[in-house]
């Protein structure tokens, strides 16, 4: 599991470099995909490069960071941009080493209006000259209107698809949301893959590594 995050760290930094961006939010189709879990260990794996990062918890309606962090959530992103608490206020620093978290803060009664007013701008043109990179977790694409507006914000966009849980339709009309947005797709995660030999993951991918890596540990020079 280690080396999947660091492989998909080196992944998303490459994408990142290569289209210049430096905030990038993580969504999904559906609530339970693992797009939380997946924004909290990216960040981290990009932390332990020794980059600056952030990790900003944008779903003001069902947050989770907090909890993964385990930290206090009284003061976080909806304090900063309802002005009753300033930035300084509401990061948690080094929750992990070069790692810094804002949670979601309160629940507010207007999430939507709250993410697309003008003090989310001014944020995230402070947050560019303070960390090398900004991860955002949002809430779902097919859920609430939150993800595309956060991602009119954000330089980049990186979709957490759950494997046999959404259908291929599903992924493609959340691609094109994003694409509406005009933010630049930097790719997929397909997460939760069952690697077992009797599921379809397992039967490919075991085929596909014993072909190509088979060989390796067993005295060849290759």
């Amino acid at each position: 599991v280690v080396e999947s995050y660091k492989q998909l760290r080196t992944n998303i930094m490459f994408a990142m470099s290569v289209k210049d961006t430096t905030i990038v939010e993580l969504s999904s189709s559906y609530p339970g995909e693992g797009k939380s879990i997946t924004s909290a260990n990216v960040s981290i794996a990009m932390a332990q490069t020794g980059a600056k990062v952030l990790l900003i918890d944008c779903d003001l309606r069902k947050s989770v960071q907090h909890k993964i962090f385990k930290v206090k959530n009284k003061v976080g992103l909806s304090s900063v941009l309802g002005k009753m608490a300033t930035y300084s206020e509401a990061v948690n620093r080094d929750v992990v080493k070069n790692l810094d978290l804002i949670t979601s803060g309160p629940v507010p009664p207007n999430p939507s209006e709250l993410l697309n007013n003008t003090s989310f701008d001014t944020l995230i043109r402070a947050l560019r000259d303070i960390y090398d990179y900004v991860i955002i977790d949002t809430p779902p694409l097919g859920s609430v209107t939150d993800a595309s507006i956060v991602a009119q914000k954000c330089d980049g966009a990186v979709l957490v698809v759950a494997a046999d849980m959404v259908s291929y339709k599903f992924v493609q009309k959340s691609l094109e949301q994003l694409k509406l947005t005009q933010c630049k797709i930097l790719g997929c995660v397909l997460n939760k893959v069952d690697l077992s030999g009797d599921s379809y993951y397992g039967k490919y991918y075991g085929k596909y590594y014993g072909k190509y890596y088979g060989n390796y540990g067993e005295g060849h020079e290759e």
